[in-house]
């Protein structure tokens, strides 16, 4: 165990730390155990990155420790000769993720290794989708998805654009924690990481060819034409980054009546309508559900703050209720849908694959059975299904055709490498226009 106590005092006399820092560390000067709390340990670097609470100390996350696993993901790319390729970086509506965005920008750069940063905030699979867009050798997300506002954290991406898995999970890791010396890791100011050509920001272009390739996953754009005045769509982005490309991408897709719960649209990292921003929660849909009944909706959704998962409920006409679909339903349901349509265009290859991870329903085996498919079974994390696409894409043999996990993620097409909740949001949609068309809802579906 580090001598917690002295880690404490270095922080306070090394000119390395601000003054905000060191101010907030002097009003615990008299509380030991939250002292202890905040030196005992490293804020563990995992293999999903990092995820804490923000807060000075090693084992909370601040700009200091976001500096350190960046420094370390540096080290590891240039030990891996792919410092020429650049970073991208992305980040949520959570208290700080700008600022640790720009600190992870400012640390590559002054490894000598490009920062490509979002101007504003973005979903989690459009950086998974920037990473290889852009060339990049790595991503950074900074988000901590849907814990409660007091936490933040930092997920790496590889350059196949899933989260990384062994080995650059264990080797970025090995680096970070060779970093004992926090005032050792290196950064520079903006300007001049600009000037020398390590710096720039991203936005439009990547939003542009990352909504085409969300539309590009539709399967009937005939029936979304035919039936898309008669859905009522209901709308939550949670707070989070999901409100500006979900109402695009439903927008473009020709959707009308698409109804935005507005307590719940702009960005706020205090959440303040949910005790936490789960789509899984039912509190999460309480203003949603109510908007829904004065509009009489079709359906209802809701995307978590990094836009990765996407919840949902939809009405049913007898009873009149709206009912929630689990992750396993809404997944089974969208992916027999996009294979019924593909069958129906002749588009099911040979080689068709569906992936899911070991805990998500075996409703899914059949459903790849029915259309002549192979199922593959991932261990648990969408970078696993990733890893996959990345296998056939490699060996040139299986064609990805739908990919999900049972705690309300999928992904169809490979254009993203992790769970998408603007494509789920676009195709739940279609799939609603489609069965709408044929006089039933999702839940009859």
């Amino acid at each position: 165990m580090k001598d917690y106590m002295s880690i404490y005092e270095e922080w306070l006399k090394n000119p390395y730390f601000d003054e905000a820092t060191k101010e907030e560390l002097r009003a615990i000067k008299d509380d030991e155990k939250e002292i202890k709390e905040r030196f005992y340990m490293d804020l563990e670097f995992g293999t999903a990155g990092l995820r804490g609470v923000i807060g000075a100390g090693i084992n909370r996350m601040n700009i200091y420790v976001v500096r350190r696993a960046t420094q370390g993901l540096a080290n590891y790319i240039i030990k891996q000769g792919g410092q020429d390729k650049g970073v991208a970086i992305a980040y949520d509506s959570r208290r700080m993720s700008p600022e640790f965005a720009e600190e992870a920008a400012l640390t590559l750069a002054a490894n000598g290794i490009k920062a490509y940063k979002f101007e504003s905030l973005r979903p989690t699979p459009e950086l998974s989708f920037a990473v290889r867009e852009l060339g990049c050798i790595a991503g950074i997300n900074v988000t901590a998805s849907h814990n409660p506002p007091e936490y933040n954290g930092y997920k790496v991406y590889w350059e196949d654009g899933a989260q990384f898995t062994p080995p650059h999970d264990k080797g970025v890791t090995e680096e970070v924690l060779a970093i004992t010396d926090l005032s050792t890791v290196k950064t520079m100011d903006r300007e001049a990481a600009i000037a020398a050509g390590k710096y720039e920001i991203i936005g439009a272009a990547i939003d542009d060819k990352y909504i085409a390739q969300v539309k590009a996953q539709v399967v009937n754009q005939a029936a979304i034409d035919r039936m898309q005045k008669d859905i009522t769509i209901i709308y939550s982005p949670l707070h989070g980054t999901g409100n500006i490309p979900a109402r695009r991408v439903m927008r473009e897709l020709g959707f009308e009546n698409v109804y935005v719960v507005p307590e719940q649209e702009l960005p706020d990292g205090e959440f303040p309508t949910v005790s936490y921003p789960n789509p899984e929660a039912e509190e999460a849909f309480t203003l949603g559900l109510k908007l829904a009944k004065e509009k009489d909706a079709d359906l209802v959704l809701a995307t978590d703050p990094d836009a990765d998962r996407l919840g949902v409920y939809v009405k049913d006409t007898k009873s009149g209720d709206y009912i929630p679909l689990t992750g396993n339903m809404s997944g089974s349901l969208l992916c027999d849908y996009v294979l019924s349509q593909k069958q129906a265009n002749g588009q099911i290859p040979a080689d068709g694959q569906v992936v899911k991870s070991i805990v998500s329903t075996n409703l899914v085996d059949a459903i790849a059975k029915y259309y002549g498919v192979e199922l593959v079974e991932v261990l648990t994390g969408f970078k696993y299904i990733g890893q996959q696409i990345l296998k056939n894409e490699t060996t040139g043999t299986g064609t990805y055709l739908f990919g999900m996990e049972e705690s309300y993620g999928c992904l169809i097409g490979t254009y993203a490498r992790d769970k998408d909740a603007i494509s789920a949001t676009a195709a739940l949609c279609e799939a609603a226009a489609y069965y709408k068309e044929k006089g039933m809802t999702l839940w009859d579906a």
